[in-house]
């Protein structure tokens, strides 16, 4: 399953840039690098790296919880590697609005696989709002779509704040993203995320 294997491929690439800051320096998002150099590829690879293992446990098991439903299910609909196109293209896309912001500040540093993750998640949302989520630190699993709202808000909110190391506008591009491609290839998939919520 691809799911597993994005797993793999990042905890692997994320522990040796643990400890290699060659290969983390190379792979994370810099954006003069992008736009003087034409390290193109910095839009995909810092999905692949994380700031430390809390980080990178936390988007990998996030992913593996929803991964494989949305995985399934898109499987059928683009086959398995629609499903990896899909979450690799998040990875991009989520990333576009910070690149272009930041792309001549070259303090500006962005990693971690959450824009991608966000897409799965909020696709997952999509298919069954009712799930439950446990977010930490609450002990207490809250309905899907509820968690929903609270992370677009919280977002929002914190990215107009701004501050702090952690990139809110991927998070929100991503759950963006994840919500319209499953849209665009279902439209009906909002008649059942509707009816679910409301049955």
């Amino acid at each position: 399953m691809f799911t597993l294997a994005i797993i793999a491929v990042t905890v692997l690439v994320s522990w040796r840039a643990f400890n290699d800051q060659r290969l983390l320096g190379r792979l994370i998002l810099w954006p003069p690098a992008v736009t003087r150099s034409r390290q193109y590829d910095r839009l995909l690879g810092y999905g692949f790296i994380h700031a430390d293992w809390t980080h990178l446990l936390f988007n990998m098991i996030t992913l593996w919880s929803f991964g494989m439903q949305v995985e399934r299910v898109f499987s059928e609909w683009i086959s398995p590697l629609g499903y990896l196109l899909f979450y690799l293209s998040a990875i991009v896309v989520s990333i576009l609005p910070t690149y272009m912001k930041h792309q001549r500040d070259p303090n500006y540093r962005s990693l971690g696989a959450s824009g991608g993750v966000a897409a799965v998640l909020f696709a997952a949302i999509l298919f069954d709002p009712w799930s439950k989520l446990i977010i930490f630190p609450i002990p207490l699993p809250i309905p899907a779509f509820l968690f929903a709202v609270l992370y677009v808000g919280y977002s929002i909110w914190m990215d107009r704040r701004g501050g702090g190391n952690v990139n809110h506008s991927a998070h929100l591009w991503g759950a963006a993203y994840g919500v319209l491609f499953t849209l665009l290839l279902r439209p009906g998939v909002a008649g059942h995320f509707t009816r679910s919520l409301l049955g």
